[in-house]
């Protein structure tokens, strides 16, 4: 896996059965040294090439499984480990063109062990005042390539 947490690897448009661009697809790891329960997983908004793209346009794929964001706020059960990345499938009718496009996209996640006061105000769309990117909190952007 790459440094950074958006990963160049994977990025790409998606077809559905009939060959026809349903969407694109990138990889995100998780930049803390443990793995989390999807439950913990505060997503944020995407941006590609300034577009914002609604959450509900988009479906994050754990361990083979894709869930929405609604199903992760619930899901207890699944984890998702720090050695393998998340692939996040949008959808957006036509893909993307082909050559360089801009992504920004923040999550962050809860953790056990850190104070309320601190994760009850946690925005994954802004930048936290405590920077903590080993949990997560920070937007982060990349410049990536589809062939």
């Amino acid at each position: 896996m790459e440094k950074q947490v958006i990963q160049s690897v994977g990025f790409r448009n998606i077809k559905d059965a009939e060959g026809k661009t349903t969407g694109f697809q990138f990889k995100v790891r998780l930049p803390y040294y443990r793995g989390i329960f999807l439950s913990q997983i505060r997503p944020g908004t995407l941006f590609i090439d300034g577009e914002k793209i609604e959450k509900d346009r988009i479906t994050w794929v754990i361990n083979g499984e894709e869930y929405t964001n609604e199903e992760m706020r619930t899901n207890f059960q699944v984890h998702w480990s720090v050695t393998k990345p998340a692939v996040l499938k949008v959808k957006k009718e036509g893909g993307l063109a082909q050559g360089y496009h801009d992504l920004k996209y923040g999550f962050c996640f809860t953790s056990s062990y850190m104070p309320p006061i601190i994760q009850s105000n946690l925005d994954p769309d802004q930048e936290s005042m405590v920077y903590m990117p080993e949990f997560g909190h920070h937007v982060n952007e990349r410049h990536l390539l589809i062939v």
